[in-house]
């Protein structure tokens, strides 16, 4: 089981970037994926979730609707589309794959990628 970030990079306040996350290894789609980001010295928190198949989303307060989560089965690919970036977002984002639990508590991810940087400036 493997999953891949990309898409971080450094952009200004007010900017957008778009991350994916390339998963493989799985039978079938993750029943649940998420992003998650940390800054050092600072808990992981949960950004956006979404179970599959369900067409439930969820996000952190913080997002205030300027993020998106997605995903395409046929392209084994989570997305996560960010506009309005603030300095505040600056952080290590990471992919996670689960299957039960609390969508926005880290424990409850088995899988986890190796996280893109996004830094905003």
């Amino acid at each position: 089981v493997q999953l891949v970030e990309s898409g971080g990079g450094s952009v200004q306040a007010g900017g957008s970037l778009r991350l994916s996350c390339q998963w493989s290894g799985f039978r079938s789609a993750p029943h649940r994926m998420a992003w998650f980001r940390q800054v050092p010295g600072k808990e992981r928190e949960g950004v956006a979730g979404i179970y599959n198949g369900a067409g439930y989303q969820f996000y952190g307060d913080f997002v205030e609707g300027r993020f998106t989560i997605s995903e395409d089965e046929a392209k084994r690919a989570l997305y996560l589309q960010m506009s309005s970036l603030q300095p505040e977002d600056t952080a290590m984002y990471y992919c996670a794959a689960g299957k039960y639990g609390t969508w926005a508590r880290p424990c409850d991810y088995t899988y986890w990628g190796q996280g893109t940087q996004v830094t905003v400036s």
